[in-house]
């Protein structure tokens, strides 16, 4: 035995089969992720595991190094946003990872219709504009004229395994497109408005760059969106969290009966947003979170079945 190294069960598969079996004893919980994986020799791999599953066997294994700890942030793209402005926590952070070529932290809240944050370059290239992919999408996008979150990336296919074919959807606050152009793939049509003219700008790029064609971006603001569009659509997304709620007829004014309304809100107990919805044709409602915000915070989204106004 080397030094350093340690006993434990391990499981032998063949190499083209490795990361396969990787993820699938890391979901079950099963993988030790303290140790390295390693060749045994005959052309297999020996994953390293916490308990004698079936066909485990004992094998020696070096431990990884241990990592230095990062300050917490969220990746877009390149660019690393932290909460505060260190420049030492960001040159750590740029150092940790070649993909990081920029870390930024903001100046103030989201605000403004635009929806905008300022940013404070700390490291890296002096740029906010991030190139961003998701399951297979690409957008770009500059986050000081544009708000954009990755941390919406699962919200985004929950709502595209929703989606039926040939639906009409409308995106009220579509900003550079991530929503509209992910629900595409399976809707006939996504109606995508902004306010924005820079968001809508940077949508009709992403819709270029991905080869979307059923998406129409739409310059406007979505409360006067009723006056361009009749009650047709079959889903409608409200992605303003902030600020939802003066929005709520619009919605409801577009979204047929049956629809889905899919209505985002930041708030601090369970069912904050339920009382803004007495008086309107609501069929069913759930509610789940979706991201925590800050502490005691929390985006919520609430999914409205419209129900007939008879």
């Amino acid at each position: 035995m080397s030094v350093g190294e340690r006993e434990q069960w391990a499981v032998r598969v063949g190499r083209q089969d490795g990361e396969a079996e990787r993820c699938r004893l890391l979901a079950a919980g099963l993988l030790d992720r303290t140790l390295r994986v390693r060749p045994d020799g005959t052309g297999h791999l020996l994953l390293p595991v916490l308990e004698p599953v079936e066909g485990a066997v004992r094998a020696l294994f070096s431990p990884h190094a241990p990592r230095p700890e990062l300050p917490r942030h969220e990746l877009v793209g390149g660019i690393a946003i932290l909460a505060e402005p260190d420049r030492e926590a960001a040159e750590r952070l740029r150092a940790s990872r070649p993909s990081i070529r920029t870390v930024v932290a903001p100046i103030g809240h989201v605000e403004g219709p635009y929806r905008t944050r300022r940013f404070e370059v700390l490291a890296g290239e002096d740029s906010t504009v991030a190139t961003v992919r998701e399951h297979g999408l690409v957008f770009r996008v500059d986050l000081a004229t544009v708000y954009f979150s990755a941390r919406l990336s699962t919200e985004r296919q929950r709502l595209l395994a929703l989606v039926r074919p040939e639906e009409r959807v409308l995106d009220m606050f579509a900003g550079a497109g991530p929503f509209a152009l992910t629900l595409a793939r399976v809707a006939g049509l996504v109606v995508a408005a902004d306010i924005n003219p820079a968001a809508v700008e940077a949508m009709v790029e992403n819709c270029r760059a991905n080869r979307v064609q059923n998406v129409l971006p739409l310059l406007a603001d979505a409360a006067r969106l009723p006056a361009l569009f009749s009650r047709s659509f079959d889903r409608v997304v409200m992605n303003l969290p902030l600020s939802p709620v003066p929005f709520l007829p619009a919605a409801f004014s577009l979204c047929r009966p049956g629809g889905t309304i899919h209505l985002y809100h930041l708030q601090e107990t369970e069912g904050e947003a339920l009382p803004a919805l007495a008086g309107y044709p609501v069929a069913k409602v759930s509610e789940r979170r979706v991201r925590s915000y800050s502490p005691g915070r929390w985006h919520a989204v609430y999914d409205l079945q419209v129900g007939s106004e008879e």
